[in-house]
């Protein structure tokens, strides 16, 4: 092949519709492959997350799933204000914006409020001591009964009138009271109060004992 027909093959139009059509379809694939990413990862679609709190998880479920989001609940809390199931907390939080096809992780009200356990208070430490260790479990306290005993020792405790041992479950709700002693006797303790005894003193009336000082005047 001389010059001139490799000159012709480049004129010849069938060459340059293959190449169109090879070019053609490189950046068809290319532009297949940006677009099937853009929508696969939802490029370009997100949308702030709505305020579902207090409505009740149905409601905030069928919201949630028709803008595109899945949900799940993760947690539960308490508000006694509040119905049971309704939502508490939402994650993502409530206007951050995030893309469709993400989870949407919920806390909801409980039903019945939490109890916590009577720690090992009672007779074991001071008042100070066990106010502190119970108001950082989450108890409720009210003002302390002062009872006969030493000042400031926890003796007991109750709620709604009933004495609570180390174990015992509480609600949240219900206020217990630390009875405490004020640092007074009772009246009713009495003093035993008995004489000295010494081995070999005189009976009473009798100076000498019966026995004689043996001892002589020096003038």
């Amino acid at each position: 092949m001389n010059g001139k027909e490799f000159l012709n093959k480049f004129k010849s139009s069938f060459l340059w519709a293959n190449l169109l059509a090879m070019a053609l379809v490189v950046v068809i694939c290319v532009m297949g492959v940006k677009f099937g990413l853009d929508t696969y990862t939802h490029h370009g679609e997100a949308i702030a997350v709505p305020d579902v709190r207090r409505r009740s998880f149905d409601e905030a479920e069928r919201i949630l799933n028709s803008l595109g989001f899945n949900v799940m609940v993760v947690d539960t809390g308490y508000v006694k204000t509040l119905p049971a199931d309704a939502v508490l907390e939402l994650s993502p939080e409530v206007g951050q914006k995030v893309k469709t096809g993400r989870t949407i992780y919920l806390t909801i009200n409980a039903s019945d409020s939490p109890v916590l356990t009577m720690p090992d208070v009672i007779d074991n430490c001071s008042f100070r001591e066990a106010q502190a260790k119970l108001t950082a479990m989450g108890f409720l306290i009210g003002e302390p009964q002062y009872i006969t005993g030493e000042k400031d020792w926890v003796y007991g405790v109750k709620c709604n009138g009933k004495s609570l041992a180390a174990g015992d479950r509480v609600s949240i709700e219900d206020k217990i009271v630390l009875q405490v002693g004020s640092g007074q006797r009772d009246a009713n303790d009495s003093l035993i109060v008995t004489d000295a005894v010494y081995e070999n003193m005189p009976e009473r009336g009798d100076v000498n004992g019966g026995e004689v000082d043996n001892f002589q005047v020096v003038e």
